[in-house]
């Protein structure tokens, strides 16, 4: 009933979509063209709004938008409705360049009002259904009868879990352990594991979970066989589940299930094609329109207040912990101790132009050719100098995690103020910042970030120095 119910919604669902999507496009016709004769003028605008529809039913397969739409809670189901509405917007875009905007009558006047009308009936209409959702998807089906097998830690998180969520559809009827003197005054307690199967047969349950440990196989391997031969459904949680920080997700190899502890969105082909497009197109900007004409100024002013090199060269912590060269406008007179020691406040290495340059970000400008080679993209975590790396490697855990992903020139952890000089304890929290990024990138985040950088940068940042 419940996967009934499920499809159910996933068809009103696609359906509203399709109508919110069909009425923009409409609309943005009549204001458009300034008339009230929708499809006027010879053109035949019917083979157009086909295709919007299916860009739009293709972009939401990539995505998955209609999947688990009873259970997936508010901030997945809008990050993939963002997803899905820009990737429609981008292919739209792609296919109107490629046909040509003559030949498919598309005006940038339409493609502006239909993007954004769609855009606002579509995020109002999913407030309104997560609204109904939320209030009364509890009482929209019958929810599926289910026991646990195996009551540790696992199991007992699990049944918590059952207690405080309702709106998942799962009533717990009990749960069976060996332990029975651990439980004889709980009333979830069922009975030992040999006890189940009678259990399960006069109770009509739908799904076990089974949280015994690999050591109990034959008991494991009993069970799977007695639920597959009742139409039970049968579900392993494993013991090992608290490092990630996010869910974990599964994928197989074979037969072979592999968990792995984090997500990360950026170990998508798609998704690191995007941000490297955007990486590249970005840093050229940056490079043709600010630098072009920055460049030699800042020459002039650091040559005269110091002897050196306009650029500072240093080997930072890359990807994979390689290193590679990272550049700066030079901000401090040369010194021995580039290498080793950070900048503090009022540092006697920093030169005046240097200050202004630092206080405003305007040092970071080079790296954006690092950004062009491949070396960096334009945010992720910040790179470290090589001992600096070796020194909180073995200080903080999982510091490492962060080199999974290229270093940024900007990141989230710097736009909520961890910049400057580090120590230990400022260290662990840029790490859980960066360590949060890898496992939520999407390119919003990355806009949001880099916004807020400019941001910073206009206004002034006392950690800047």
């Amino acid at each position: 009933m419940v996967s009934r119910f499920s499809n159910l919604i996933k068809a009103i669902n696609l359906t509203f979509d399709y109508t919110v999507l069909n009425i923009s496009l409409v609309a943005a016709y009549l204001i458009e063209s300034k008339t009230n004769v929708f499809w006027t003028g010879g053109k035949s605008y019917t083979p157009i709004i086909l295709v919007f529809n299916l860009i739009w039913l293709l972009s939401a397969n990539i995505t998955n938008l209609y999947s688990d739409v009873l259970n997936k809670d508010s901030i997945r189901t809008f990050r993939n409705v963002i997803k899905t509405y820009f990737l429609f917007i981008c292919l739209m875009c792609t296919i109107i360049i490629m046909v040509g905007s003559e030949a498919s009558f598309i005006t940038r006047r339409f493609l502006f009002y239909s993007s954004v009308l769609f855009g606002f009936l579509l995020w109002f209409w999913k407030v309104i259904f997560l609204s109904i959702r939320k209030n009364g998807r509890t009482n929209l089906f019958e929810p599926r009868k289910a026991v646990i097998v195996g009551f540790k830690k696992t199991g007992k998180d699990l049944g918590d879990f059952f207690d405080h969520n309702p709106d998942r559809g799962y009533k717990l009827l009990g749960f069976f352990d060996d332990r029975s003197d651990n439980f004889k005054d709980n009333p979830m307690y069922m009975g030992l594991t040999t006890d189940c199967q009678n259990y399960l047969t006069k109770n009509k349950i739908d799904e076990i979970f089974c949280t015994l440990k690999i050591s109990e196989t034959n008991k494991i391997h009993e069970l799977l066989q007695y639920a597959d031969k009742h139409l039970i459904r049968f579900r392993f949680v494993p013991e090992y589940y608290d490092y990630g920080i996010k869910e974990l997700s599964v994928e197989s190899f074979g037969h072979i299930p592999i968990i792995s502890v984090r997500a990360e969105p950026q170990e998508s082909m798609l998704n690191r094609f995007f941000k490297r497009a955007f990486d590249t197109l970005f840093a050229l900007f940056i490079i043709v329109f600010i630098i072009s004409w920055l460049l030699p100024i800042l020459a002039v002013l650091i040559k005269l207040e110091s002897k050196g090199p306009v650029f500072f060269k240093q080997l930072r912590s890359g990807r994979s912990n390689k290193p590679f060269t990272v550049y700066k406008f030079r901000s401090m007179k040369v010194n021995v101790e580039a290498d080793k020691k950070q900048a503090s406040p009022s540092d006697y290495r920093i030169t005046k132009i240097g200050a202004f340059i630092r206080r405003t970000s305007i040092d970071e400008l080079p790296q954006f050719f690092n950004v062009l080679i491949g070396d960096m993209s334009t945010v992720g975590p910040r790179p470290h100098m090589l001992s600096h790396t070796k020194q909180y490697a073995q200080l903080i855990d999982r510091y490492m995690v962060r080199h999974f992903l290229k270093p940024g020139i900007t990141g989230w952890a710097q736009v909520n103020g961890l910049r400057g000089e580090a120590n230990t304890d400022s260290m662990q929290k840029r790490v859980e910042l960066d360590v949060w990024y890898l496992e939520n990138w999407s390119f919003l985040l990355d806009l949001k970030i880099i916004f807020l950088t400019i941001w910073n940068s206009v206004k002034g940042d006392k950690n800047a120095f």
